[in-house]
């Protein structure tokens, strides 16, 4: 399947969600999230502060920072650099995205889990992102547990195209269930 399509068919669908099934879903999504071994046993875990289109995590964020060690990413040219969340040091960003401001730049190798946004996931492990690559080169430094989390229509039937530079995710999340990849 071609990622531009895919963009333009997932766009679509997100636009005629309500806000009550888009916080619905978000409640589902992250509620397994946290059930599962993957978040029970880690600590350290790199999150993404949600643009007004994707499942909400700042409930999720709130509910966990005094026990988990959250972190998130900020763009920095082509790529992602890692911060420690600290709601106080928040700032808008590139794309218009809450990013943390400072200097505590972290490893993305120190991730035990990392929480990936996308346009859309297959079966194998597979997304589609918004087409800068920004997530790739982040995701392919680190050895973390990668959980794709969305909407149930954002899990696309059939194999989603895919290049070498890709980074597959290890498990996606929607409020229909939870779905191991076959990469894994």
């Amino acid at each position: 399947m071609r990622k531009e399509d895919i963009r333009i068919s997932i766009k679509a669908q997100k636009s005629l969600l309500s806000d009550e099934e888009r916080r619905a879903a978000a409640v589902k999504v992250f509620g397994m999230l946290e059930r599962s071994a993957a978040f029970m046993m880690a600590d350290r875990i790199l999150m993404y502060h949600s643009l007004a289109d994707e499942l909400s995590t700042l409930e999720f964020i709130d509910r966990w920072h005094d026990r988990k060690r959250f972190f998130l990413p900020r763009v920095n040219g082509v790529d992602l650099e890692v911060l420690p969340y600290d709601r106080s040091k928040l700032q808008l960003g590139a794309f218009r995205i809450e990013e943390p401001s400072g200097d505590d730049v972290v490893d993305a190798d120190s991730m035990e889990l990392i929480v990936v946004p996308a346009v859309a996931y297959d079966r194998n492990g597979n997304r589609v992102g918004r087409g800068k690559g920004y997530y790739d080169r982040l995701l392919g430094s680190t050895r973390a547990v990668k959980v794709g989390v969305g909407y149930g229509f954002q899990l696309v039937d059939g194999d989603i195209d895919s290049e070498p530079h890709d980074v597959k995710v290890d498990m996606v999340i929607t409020e229909k269930g939870v779905i191991f990849t076959r990469h894994r």
